[in-house]
C-alpha cells in the first residue's frame, strides 16, 4: 500500500462504491439535506430582512419616506430675471437631475414619481364668499407649481392649466387646477376664481380651468403632501372656541412658480425624491440609515448644498422607517440564532454520528488492512479521497438547491455553510477511522457500560467540557439574556444545557442499571436481566447520540414554545381589542344600543350568550381617593393608554379619572368563563337592598352605595371605604368589594364594574357576544336599525395580525426548524439503534437456539432500548425547559406576534414553556424507540439462526 501509486486510487474507489453503493448514497443524501438546510438559513434570513425593508418603505406614508431638499425663495438682492430663471422649470430640473445622482448607494429614487417646484409655505385666508365656511372661519389655501401633472393625473373636467406667456413675478393672473376632493369639499368649479395679495400693486388672480383625479392616489407624488389630494378640516388654534376651517392645495400650471415670488405667502423651492426600495436589501439598511444621516445634517448635506444652494436643508423620515426595521430586525435576530445554533449543532453531531457508525461497520476491514502494513497516512488518504467524491458533489448539489429554493440573498454566506458541512464529513470520517487504528488491535473484550470504567483522558475531557459548560451558563443567568443584537452565549444556551445535561447523564446512567440489574438476576424469567444487561453495554447509550438527541428535543421544544407564544400573544390581544367573540356598539362613545337590537342579535343562530355593557370613560374619581398615592399609575383610560402614569397617583390626570362598566353579573360571568377572563362570584353585585333597582322616572340619589368590583390600581385608591362619584348613569356611593385584574373588551388597568341594574341609566352601549354568529347576518341585524353601529368579530381582528414579511419569515424559519430538529432526533435515534443491529440480530439468533421465542425476542429488544429512551426523553423534557426558563427574560415576543399593527397591545409577552412542545418530541423518542425494536426483532424472527451464527464469526 504505498502512498506514491496514485493510479491504484481510483480502483479503490471505483470498487467500495460499486461494493458497497448503500453507505455510500445514505452518506450523500444526509450530506445533501443538511448542505441544503445550512444553504438555505442564511438566504433565508436575509430574503425575509429584504422582504421586510422593502414592506417598509412601501407601506409608510409617502410623507414619511420620501427624501425632500427644500430652499428658501432666491433672495431679493438678485436681478428680477436672475430670481425668476432659478424657480422655472429648467433650472429646477437640473437641479433634481443632479441630486438623483448625487444620492449615494444605496439610496436610489424612483424617478417616476419624482416631483420639483414652488410652493407657498404660507397659507392664504381666501375671502371669496362661494367657499364653505362651517365655523364661519374662511378657508386656507396652499399654491404650488410643480411638474408631471399630465403624467400622474387624469383631466376630469374643464382643461389643463397652461401659461400661454411667460409667466414673471410681474404677472398678475395664472391658471390653476385641483383635485376631485378639493373641488367637493370647496365647491369649487371650472372658471373659479381666487385672488393671493401681492407685496405690491394688484392681486394675483388664479383661474381654475380644470378639475383631475390622481392615477395614483396612494403614490407619492399626491401623498408626499396630503392636502395636494385631500383638503382638511382642522381646527382653528387662534380661537378661543372650538372652531374649524378648510384647508386645502391649489395646483398652478406648470410654468407659473415666478409669478408666486411676488406675493406674501413666502414661497420657496422644493425637490420631492421618493426613494426606490426595489433593490434594496436587508443588509444594506445599516449603510441607508448611515446615508440618510449623513444628508440630514453631515457630509452628504454639504453635498447636497453645493447643488441645490447653500440654504437647502433636506427632510424626510425614511431614517426612522429604516431604524424601525433594524429594531425589529433586533429583536427577531435573537431567537432566531437559538434556532439556527441550535439545530446546527444537531446537525454536526449527526453527521459525526453516521461517520461512527460507517467507521464502527468498516473497523474489522480497516483493522486488517493496519495489521498488513497499511499506514495512517495511506488508510486516511483512501478514505478521505472516497468519501470526497460521494460528499463533495452532494455539498455542491444542496448548495444549488437551496440557491434555486431562496431565489433572494447573498450567496457567500450559503457557500460558505455548504462547504463547511462538506468539510465536517470529509475530515471527521477519515480522522475518527484512523485514530481507533494509531496502534493495530486485535478483537478485544465487550465493553459493558455498567462495569467498565471510562479512561482518565476521558475523564479529564468531559470535566473541563463540564465546568466550562456550567461556567458559561452561569455567567449567562447572571448578566441576563437582554439586549440589542445576537450574542453567541445566549444563542449556544440550548447546547450548554444540552452538554451538562449529557455528560451528567451519562455517568449517572450506570448507577440505576446496576441497582436493578440485581433484583432482576433473581428473577426466574431471563427477559429483564438480559434486557438491563444489553442496555448497560450498548454503545446506543453513549454520549454522542444522547447530545444529539438532547439538542434536538431542547430546540424543538424552543421552537414550539415561540410559535405557540406568538399564537397566544395574538389570540390574547384579539381578545383584548373586541371583548368576546364578536361586538356591537355605537359609533359614537356615548351612543346606547336599542332593546330590539338587542334582543334580535341575541337569537342569531350560532350566539350562545350575550352579555350586554354600559360602558362610560372618564368617570371621575373623588379627590381623597385619586391622592391616596397608592396607584401605580399604569393608564389613564382605554383611549389613551398610559397617559399621565405616575408612581403615586396623586395629582395626575389617571389618578382621577377611570372607566365604569354597568354589567348583568350573571350574562358576564358566563361570558368570561367562555372566553377564559378573570371571573367573579356574580353574588358580588347583587341588586337588593341599597343597590337595589329604581323605580321608573326616580332619580339616584347620593345616599345610595352599590357595591363595585374594580381593578387593583382603582381598589388601592379607593380602599375600603365608600366614595361618593358623578356619572352620566346617575349620582351614588361606591365602596370596593372585590378585584379582577381583565375587564372584557378594556385594555385599561383603571376601570370598575356595577351592575347596571342598580343604575339610574341603564341602556347597554356595548353588547358582547360568544358563539359563532354569521357575519353577514349580524351585520345586517346591527344595521336594520336605522343607526349606526359597529360590529368587530374577533376572528377579524386576529385575522389583522397578519405576518410582515419580516415576522412571516422567522415564523417559516421556526417551523422548519423544529421539523428539522425533530427529523434529526429521529435520525439520531436510528443511527444509535443501527450501531449495533448486527449484534442484536446475532443476539436474538443465539438466543433461539436456546429456545427463546420470538415474542420473547420482542420484548427484550423493547426493554433494551426502553432506558436509553426513556433517558432521553427525561433528558429533552429538562434540557427544554430549562432553555425556555433561561432564556425567557430577555425574550419579547411582541416584534414577531404584534408589531406592525395599529392599535394592537404591545405590552412583553415573554416566553413561557408549552407543554405540547416539550411532550411530544419527547414522546416521539420513546415510541420511535420502541417501533425500531419492534421492527428489528420482526426481520431477525425472518432470518434462519444459520443465516446470522457462522463459524468463526467473532460477534
Amino acid at each position: 500500500m504505498s502512498d506514491g501509486k496514485r493510479a491504484a486510487n481510483a480502483p479503490w474507489i471505483r470498487t467500495r462504491l460499486r461494493t458497497a453503493p448503500g453507505p455510500a448514497v445514505a452518506l450523500a443524501v444526509l450530506v445533501l439535506v443538511t448542505a441544503f438546510l445550512a444553504a438555505a438559513f442564511p438566504r433565508a434570513v436575509d430574503a425575509y430582512e429584504t422582504k421586510g425593508l422593502r414592506h417598509d418603505i412601501r407601506r409608510a406614508d409617502a410623507e414619511r419616506s420620501t427624501v425632500e431638499v427644500g430652499r428658501p425663495q432666491p433672495g431679493l438682492e438678485l436681478p428680477r430675471e436672475q430670481r425668476e430663471a432659478a424657480v422655472r422649470t429648467p433650472e429646477l430640473e437640473r437641479i433634481g437631475g443632479a441630486l438623483v445622482k448625487a444620492l449615494p448607494a444605496p439610496l436610489r429614487v424612483d424617478t417616476s414619481s419624482v416631483a420639483y417646484g414652488v410652493r407657498t409655505t404660507k397659507p392664504v385666508v381666501a375671502t371669496e364668499p362661494w367657499l364653505p365656511r362651517p365655523d364661519t372661519v374662511p378657508p386656507q389655501l396652499s399654491y404650488t407649481a410643480q411638474t408631471g401633472l399630465k403624467e400622474h393625473a387624469r383631466l376630469v373636467s374643464g382643461a389643463w392649466p397652461t401659461t400661454p406667456a411667460e409667466v414673471t413675478s410681474a404677472s398678475r393672473a395664472v391658471r390653476g387646477t385641483v383635485t376631485e376632493e378639493t373641488a367637493a369639499a370647496l365647491n369649487m368649479k371650472v372658471g373659479a376664481t381666487l385672488e393671493l395679495p401681492t407685496a405690491v400693486g394688484d392681486p394675483l388672480k388664479v383661474t381654475i380651468t380644470g378639475i383631475v383625479a390622481p392615477r395614483d392616489p396612494r403614490g407619492s407624488y399626491w401623498s408626499a403632501d396630503p392636502l395636494v389630494r385631500t383638503p382638511s378640516l382642522i381646527p382653528d388654534p387662534t380661537s378661543r372656541f372650538p372652531q374649524n376651517y378648510w384647508t386645502g392645495t391649489v395646483l398652478l400650471a406648470e410654468d407659473a412658480g415666478p409669478a408666486l415670488l411676488s406675493t406674501a405667502t413666502e414661497p420657496a423651492l422644493f425637490w420631492r425624491l421618493p426613494p426606490d426600495a426595489s433593490a434594496l436589501t436587508g443588509p444594506d439598511g445599516d449603510r441607508l440609515a448611515s446615508v440618510i444621516a449623513s444628508l440630514e445634517s453631515g457630509p452628504g448635506l454639504l453635498e447636497v448644498r453645493a447643488i441645490a444652494g447653500d440654504t437647502a436643508v433636506l427632510l424626510t423620515g425614511l431614517g426612522h422607517i429604516v431604524e424601525g426595521n433594524a429594531r425589529m430586525r433586533d429583536a427577531i435576530s435573537p431567537v432566531i440564532a437559538v434556532a439556527a445554533l441550535g439545530i446546527g449543532s444537531v446537525a454536526a453531531v449527526v453527521l459525526v454520528m453516521t461517520g461512527a457508525l460507517i467507521a464502527a461497520r468498516r473497523k474489522a476491514e480497516l483493522a486488517l488492512m493496519r495489521s498488513r502494513g497499511g499506514s495512517l497516512r495511506g488508510i486516511g488518504g483512501r478514505l478521505l479521497a472516497e468519501t470526497s467524491v460521494t460528499v463533495l458533489p452532494a455539498s455542491a448539489l444542496g448548495l444549488l438547491l437551496a440557491v434555486l429554493a431562496v431565489g433572494e440573498g447573498r450567496w457567500w454566506p450559503a457557500a460558505l455553510a455548504a462547504a463547511g458541512v462538506g468539510l465536517l464529513v470529509c475530515v471527521a470520517l477519515p480522522l475518527r477511522t484512523t485514530l481507533q487504528h494509531i496502534r493495530p488491535t486485535l478483537h478485544g473484550a465487550r465493553e459493558d457500560m455498567v462495569s467498565a470504567r471510562p479512561s482518565r483522558r476521558r475523564t479529564v475531557a468531559e470535566l473541563t467540557l463540564l465546568v466550562l459548560a456550567v461556567g458559561a451558563v452561569t455567567a449567562l443567568r447572571r448578566r441576563g439574556t437582554s439586549g440589542s443584537g445576537t450574542d453567541l452565549l445566549v444563542s449556544g444556551a440550548p447546547v450548554l444545557v444540552a452538554l451538562i445535561a449529557a455528560l451528567v447523564l451519562v455517568r449517572l446512567y450506570p448507577l440505576p442499571l446496576r441497582l436493578a440489574a440485581r433484583p432482576m438476576a433473581r428473577l426466574r424469567g431471563a427477559i429483564g436481566f438480559l434486557s438491563l444487561a444489553r442496555a448497560g453495554r450498548s454503545s446506543a447509550g453513549g454520549a454522542l447520540p444522547l447530545l444529539a438527541l438532547l439538542l434536538a428535543l431542547a430546540t424543538a421544544a424552543f421552537g414550539g414554545s415561540v410559535i405557540a407564544g406568538i399564537g397566544d400573544a395574538r389570540d390574547d390581544a384579539a381578545l383584548t381589542a373586541v371583548g368576546a367573540d364578536a361586538r356591537v356598539s355605537g359609533k359614537a362613545e356615548r351612543a346606547t344600543l336599542p332593546d330590539e337590537l338587542v334582543r334580535t342579535v341575541s337569537e342569531l343562530d350560532g350566539v350562545r350568550s350575550a352579555a350586554p355593557l354600559r360602558i362610560e370613560f372618564g368617570v371621575t374619581m373623588p379627590e381623597t381617593a385619586a391622592g391616596d398615592g397608592g396607584a401605580d399609575g399604569s393608564g389613564a383610560d382605554d383611549r389613551v393608554t398610559g397617559a399621565g402614569a405616575g408612581a403615586g397617583g396623586g395629582g395626575t390626570a389617571g389618578a382621577r379619572a377611570t372607566t365604569m362598566v354597568g354589567v348583568d353579573p350573571a350574562s358576564y360571568t358566563r361570558l368570561a368563563r367562555a372566553t377564559g377572563l378573570p371571573v367573579f362570584p356574580d353574588g358580588l353585585l347583587k341588586a337588593t337592598g341599597p343597590s337595589a333597582p329604581l323605580p321608573e322616572g326616580v332619580a339616584s340619589g347620593p345616599e345610595r352605595v352599590l357595591p363595585v368590583i374594580a381593578s387593583p390600581a382603582v381598589a388601592a385608591r379607593l380602599g375600603k371605604e365608600a366614595h361618593a362619584v358623578d356619572t352620566l348613569s346617575g349620582n351614588f356611593k361606591i365602596r370596593v368589594v372585590g378585584t379582577v385584574e381583565r375587564m372584557a373588551s378594556l385594555a385599561s388597568t383603571n376601570f370598575l364594574i356595577v351592575n347596571s341594574a342598580s343604575l339610574e341609566q341603564r341602556a347597554p352601549t356595548t353588547l358582547l357576544l360568544t358563539g359563532a354568529p354569521d357575519p353577514e347576518k349580524l351585520r345586517a341585524a346591527a344595521a336594520g336599525k336605522g343607526e349606526e353601529f359597529v360590529v368587530q368579530l374577533r376572528s377579524e381582528e386576529r385575522a389583522r395580525y397578519v405576518n410582515t414579511p419580516m415576522q412571516a419569515g422567522a415564523e417559516r424559519i421556526y417551523l422548519a426548524a423544529v421539523a428539522a430538529g425533530a427529523g434529526y432526533a429521529l435520525l439520531a435515534v436510528l443511527l444509535s439503534l443501527l450501531q449495533t443491529a448486527p449484534e442484536r440480530r446475532t443476539l436474538l439468533a443465539r438466543l433461539r437456539t436456546m429456545g427463546l421465542t420470538t415474542g420473547q425476542g420482542r420484548r427484550l429488544l423493547a426493554f433494551e432500548a426502553t432506558p436509553q429512551a426513556l433517558l432521553a426523553a427525561g433528558g429533552g423534557l429538562f434540557t427544554g425547559w430549562a432553555t425556555i426558563v433561561l432564556l425567557s427574560p430577555g425574550i419579547d415576543l411582541v416584534p414577531l406576534a404584534l408589531a406592525g399593527v395599529a392599535g394592537s397591545d404591545t405590552s412583553p409577552v415573554t416566553l413561557r414553556a408549552d407543554l405540547w412542545s416539550l411532550a411530544l418530541p419527547a414522546a416521539g423518542v420513546v415510541a420511535l424507540a420502541a417501533a425500531v425494536a419492534g421492527v428489528q426483532a420482526w426481520w431477525a424472527s425472518r432470518r434462519g439462526s444459520i443465516t446470522e451464527l457462522r463459524a468463526g464469526d467473532s460477534r
